[in-house]
């Protein structure tokens, strides 16, 4: 029998290893530009880009390093096959707006071949078709109707009974003339002709408001101002909400990846499962070797079991219809999803007139990261874009949104009453070295995590978003929030938003 397949102990994605990235400063001091940008990711690294070709002068800032974001853990697809989505879309936006969301992902995919091709960008970019299967007499019917919706709206596609995938299924839907590429590698050229243009970068250099005088300025943790004319927040989940109620809008969703050698080649093309527990499949090169990328296994942040199980799951599935040659690397993501599934890009709140933000890209971030920065480029260039309305965040429709609304908000209120009722006295000292465990200590709900070096690091699990308790997350050893998806590592600092203020350290031995 075979020796089972272990996972890497810790979490590192595949995209990040093996670049030589540059390092920058943290601000020290305050600065002027034109623009400002949160977010070292692909909206804020694009929108430097353009903006500092017309001459603008742009300072880019992130709370950690560039790329190590949302960005940095990917699966990197260049697709407009967003999951069962355009005949959806076509029921609630109507045929034309849906034709605008298809177009936009396409306009994204040639832009990004275009600047391969004028910068010489070695970044593993291939055209690949997009399939969407199942294994499931259910979702038949819904790959059926999906595929009259890219009839009605000229998407070139082809339904069939059979792909090269060999993993079980029924039916697929396949949309021609997609793409797969490595995006850090695309993105480091486009940071570096950034700088070249005159563009400032900074890292770990935190965000946490926006005040206005005669002009808006972004205001650091350490109280230093970029004063600007206009603001970009590309932080992922918006760290100002300009009275855009974003927490009350979106909702967090972890998934988690694998990238792994496998006995059986990679028959080419990007595979999604249209059921849940989501299967989503590409190759990528490591080492001039043929890897596979494995994703799935989504569910609300700070929710469900534990985390390390869905790890589990992806290598059990791997090992039965790959085999397994060797796990390389383990990696989770965090996405937002709107309430209509569209992304707000545009202006923070209608109320705001030089603030905009880029959010809610659900699994689609590469072509949607491309989208917003070209619309949002165009906004304060004062050109006009096709899509900005279809995308502005003033937006709300009644159907389907306002009953994701109540329930989303609901499902917070939920959250927010069970961990302030939740009862637990577990003994810390019982804890083996990396593990974790909530505790009361003085009368606080506390969180303890005993580390390799049987130190311990005890944080109060009240998240300074909202005070929603946190949970233990084994798979990246983190605190996450159950209500609105902030994140905070063992010693309490902040990882995801929309929390700005890090947990409180409990010291133990009062």
């Amino acid at each position: 029998m075979a020796e089972p397949k272990e996972l890497p102990q810790f979490p590192e994605p595949y995209w990040r290893d093996n670049i030589d990235f540059p390092s920058f400063p943290k601000l020290e001091e305050s600065i002027k530009a034109d623009v400002g940008i949160v977010g070292g990711g692909i909206v804020g690294i694009t929108a430097a880009y353009l903006l500092s070709k017309q001459n603008v002068k742009v300072a880019l800032i992130d709370a950690g390093v560039i790329l190590n974001g949302t960005t940095g853990h990917t699966t990197a697809k260049i697709t407009a096959q967003h999951d069962i989505i355009y005949d959806e879309f076509i029921k609630h936006f109507g045929e034309d707006k849906t034709k605008l969301y298809f177009h936009a992902q396409m306009e994204a995919k040639a832009f990004i071949e275009k600047t391969i091709q004028e910068l010489n960008i070695d970044c593993d970019f291939s055209e690949q078709d997009a399939v969407i299967y199942t294994n499931s007499d259910e979702y038949i019917t819904q790959l059926e109707n999906e595929k009259k919706a890219y009839d009605q709206l000229d998407i070139e596609g082809e339904l069939t009974d059979s792909v090269s995938l060999q993993v079980p299924h029924k039916k697929a839907l396949i949309m021609k003339n997609q793409a797969q590429f490595h995006p850090l590698k695309f993105l480091k050229v486009l940071a570096e002709e950034s700088m070249k243009n005159g563009a400032l970068i900074f890292e770990n250099t935190t965000a946490i408001d926006v005040e206005y005088n005669k002009h808006p300025a972004i205001i650091t943790r350490e109280g230093h101002r970029i004063v600007c004319r206009y603001i970009i927040e590309a932080s992922h989940f918006p760290f100002y909400d300009g009275q855009g109620f974003y927490p009350t809008r979106m909702y967090a969703e972890r998934a988690y990846a694998l990238a792994i050698k496998a006995k059986k080649k990679f028959p080419g093309g990007m595979y999604i499962s249209a059921e849940t527990p989501t299967r989503s499949l590409r190759s990528a090169m490591l080492d001039g070797e043929e890897v596979w990328i494995i994703v799935g296994e989504k569910h609300k942040t700070g929710q469900g079991k534990s985390t390390i199980e869905h790890y589990q799951a992806l290598l059990d599935f791997a090992e039965e219809h790959l085999g397994i040659e060797e796990v390389l690397y383990r990696w989770s993501t965090q996405d937002l999803t709107t309430l209509d599934k569209l992304p707000y890009i545009g202006r923070v709140s209608e109320a705001e007139e030089a603030v905009f933000v880029a959010t809610g890209f659900r699994k689609w971030g590469m072509s949607n990261g491309i989208v917003a920065a070209k619309i949002l480029t165009d906004l304060i260039s004062e050109k006009n874009s096709p899509y900005a309305d279809l995308y502005t965040p003033s937006r709300f429709q009644a159907d389907p949104s306002l009953r994701k609304f109540v329930r989303t908000n609901a499902d917070v209120a939920k959250h927010l009453i069970k961990g302030k009722l939740e009862f637990t006295d577990n003994n810390i000292k019982a804890l083996s070295a990396d593990e974790a465990t909530v505790t009361r200590i003085n009368g606080k709900r506390t969180g303890v995590y005993k580390d390799k070096e049987d130190k311990y690091h005890a944080v109060d699990t009240t998240c300074t978003h909202m005070g929603c308790e946190v949970e233990w997350n084994s798979g990246e050893r983190t605190w996450d929030c159950p209500c609105h998806g902030s994140r905070f590592s063992y010693t309490g600092e902040v990882m995801e938003g929309p929390a700005k203020r890090p947990l409180e350290q409990v010291d133990l031995e009062k």
